[in-house]
């Protein structure tokens, strides 16, 4: 039992110093009080028996005589171990070997004792062993190698010990069309390019542009027209089975053009159509985006017969539903060639209208393409793909049979079909390869404004091109002294007209409350708590200059093209890369200056400035307000805060009722 005990405590001793010495010291005191009690009960049984004493004396005096040569021999022998572990390099652990060489050496001399008497011997040797361990472990630090081996060779599985090992950062290694795109210049004003000068527009879209004041294009637009009418360069709609052109990806900064770059090639390759069919479908998040693009088709499509229609839900499901077909002798007509579209409404007409068909979809465009795959929990693409491939009655009576891409075979090699090609445009698009899988992209070309990094300590971070004319601040400051900054701003340094933008709607109400009540500047709201009239008509007096300031939530930080915004406020720092620089693009936009100013608490400063340096911004400076410049604005704002107390217990009581 004795020697299990000892067997178990050298297996665990290697645990950690502390413990080793403590259980040890445990171990020890257990020891010697069996060990006396032992001794007593000896003793006792000598004064019993006078006839064996003498014998007993002597075995004592020969064990005795015995343990004082072992000791010797163990003490010459850890000597000599401790100096071989110092002089070699080899890897054992000194403490093993030693600790093997106790345990053979207790082993031994527990072979050549008997009856009670050697259980007493036995506990010395244990209780002299143990004291070597205890004087060997605080002598001799345990090296994680030495207890590798030691594990090893005395078959214990000694827990702790690992090697800490640095994890290797892995390198983010893209397709070859993302690693190498068709590169669009950032500088805009230095690259316009004639647009006579772009190969393939036709003299109709030309005459069009000189119309609308536009002589030059934009860098991004004079690269994607021409990659868009080469795959329509038959002035076809149609190929040889299984032809499918590029899909083209596009990422440029916000401001610069992108959505004249596909409103000009899909108006030029559907003007020579002859039957009315949904040909082109766009797609984007928010109603006023869908807007904004379906003017802009609408204006260049007028005069070549094309007919654009919207549906957003601004309108109800019958209206649009008459906008978009009618029946003509029992016979179903489209009465859209372009359709502009918001996901969950482009659901339910899938869903619900009977009439609405895709057959014949050449184009799909999804515009802010990174945010509309973040949304593909609403399955909207899979049910376009479905409807664009739909096997109905009398497709058997189509000339043109449109079947589901696949492997090329004689047999689909053989029928004309027509292709369906996806535009993506986006400010931020991704470079994740897994989320753009799932817009099922074939044999994708992107032109991007943004080089990937060859540096390693910045090769996993995506960058993104910020406009080159705006000029990007952060304003330290506390929480309540944020309306006070604004009103300075309008007030004092003429900062209008001003975009703010905030992270909730009910903070933007309040602020806009806050405002409102002060005087001085006027102020107007845009959130979901309007209705989309209300909105509309909130954007255009903001445009036209009727409102200086105009408090948002993020509704208005995508896509949205309103004129002359000088400077844009983030009342709420963004939490996201992507949110900055979607807000920060509503102004400098088509190579004009502006600015951006960006509330900080403390707490935010050092975060948020990193992360807009990893996404490749020039620079942004710092604005301090001085305490002093609003004291003369304090006592008025104390007492439009007890008001704006009054007026929200108000609201509240109302929205009970």
């Amino acid at each position: 039992m004795a020697l299990f005990t000892i067997n178990r405590y050298l297996g665990e001793v290697e645990d950690s110093e502390s413990s080793r010495e403590s259980r040890a010291k445990a171990l020890l005191a257990k020891l010697q009080e069996q060990a006396k009690a032992r001794e007593q009960s000896i003793s006792h049984t000598a004064n019993k028996d006078d006839d064996h004493q003498d014998n007993i004396a002597k075995k004592k005096k020969r064990k005795s005589e015995q343990q004082e040569t072992e000791g010797e021999q163990l003490k010459a022998k850890k000597k000599r171990h401790v100096r071989e572990s110092e002089a070699t390099d080899e890897g054992v652990s000194t403490t093993t070997k030693k600790k093997k060489r106790k345990t053979l050496s207790i082993d031994n001399s527990s072979a050549n004792t008997g009856d009670d008497e050697s259980d007493t011997e036995k506990s010395a040797e244990i209780t002299e062993t143990i004291k070597g361990e205890l004087e060997e472990s605080k002598e001799t630090p345990i090296d994680k190698a030495h207890a590798e081996n030691s594990a090893s060779q005395t078959g214990f599985h000694i827990l702790g010990g690992f090697e800490e090992k640095t994890t290797q950062k892995v390198k983010r290694v893209l397709p070859q069309w993302l690693s190498q795109p068709g590169v669009i210049q950032k500088d805009i004003k230095s690259n316009l390019v004639p647009v006579n000068e772009v190969p393939g527009l036709c003299p109709m879209l030309l005459k069009k542009l000189e119309a609308n004041g536009i002589q030059n294009f934009f860098p991004v637009q004079a690269e994607v027209i021409p990659a868009i009418l080469n795959s329509v360069s038959s002035e076809l709609l149609v190929g040889p089975g299984g032809y499918r052109p590029r899909d083209i990806c596009v990422s440029a900064p916000t401001g610069s053009g992108k959505t004249l770059a596909f409103v000009i090639p899909v108006i030029q390759a559907l003007s020579k159509r002859v039957v009315c069919e949904v040909r082109a479908l766009a797609v984007l998040p928010t109603k006023e985006l869908a807007q904004q693009v379906s003017k802009v088709f609408s204006s260049y499509a007028e005069g070549t017969g094309l007919k654009v229609v919207m549906i957003t839900g601004q309108k109800s499901f019958a209206a649009e539903q008459a906008a978009l077909s009618k029946s003509r002798g029992g016979v179903c007509c489209s009465l859209a060639d372009i359709v502009v579209a918001t996901p969950g409404r482009l659901v339910d007409h899938i869903n619900k209208n009977n009439n609405f068909s895709l057959r014949h979809l050449r184009f799909l465009i999804i515009d802010e393409a990174d945010r509309m795959i973040d949304s593909m929990h609403q399955s909207w693409l899979s049910q376009v793909t479905k409807a664009v491939y739909k096997i109905q009655g009398d497709q058997q009576m189509l000339v043109l049979k449109r079947t589901l891409p696949g492997p090329i075979t004689v047999a689909s090699l053989s029928p004309p079909q027509m292709p369906l090609q996806k535009l993506l445009f986006s400010a931020t698009l991704t470079q994740n390869p897994e989320k753009l899988q799932l817009l099922d992209l074939h044999q994708p070309q992107l032109f991007s404004s943004t080089h990937n990094s060859t540096d390693s300590s910045t090769q996993n971070q995506e960058t993104f091109h910020f406009p080159q004319s705006l000029s990007e601040y952060y304003v330290p400051c506390t929480l309540n002294k944020k309306p006070l900054i604004i009103l300075h701003f309008l007030l004092r340094l003429k900062f209008s007209p001003a975009l703010c933008f905030t992270n909730s709607r009910e903070t933007a109400h309040r602020l806009y409350m806050l405002v409102k009540l002060f005087g001085g500047v006027d102020v107007a709201e845009f959130s979901s708590r309007l209705s989309p009239s209300e909105r509309q008509k909130t954007l255009k007096d903001f445009e036209h200059g009727k409102i200086p300031l105009l408090i948002s939530t993020d509704a208005a930080a995508r896509g949205i093209d309103i004129n002359g915004v000088k400077c844009v406020i983030n009342y709420d720092a963004p939490q996201y890369i992507r949110t900055y620089i979607h807000r920060v693009g509503r102004t400098a936009r088509a190579g004009k200056a502006g600015s951006s100013f960006t509330f900080l608490l403390n707490v935010q400063e050092k975060r948020f400035l990193q992360m807009v340096l990893d996404a490749g911004s020039p620079g942004i400076q710092r604005h301090m307000v001085l305490p002093e410049t609003l004291k003369s604005m304090e006592p008025h704002y104390e007492q439009t805060l007890v008001e704006l107390g009054k007026v929200v217990k108000e609201e509240n009581a109302k929205k009970r009722f």
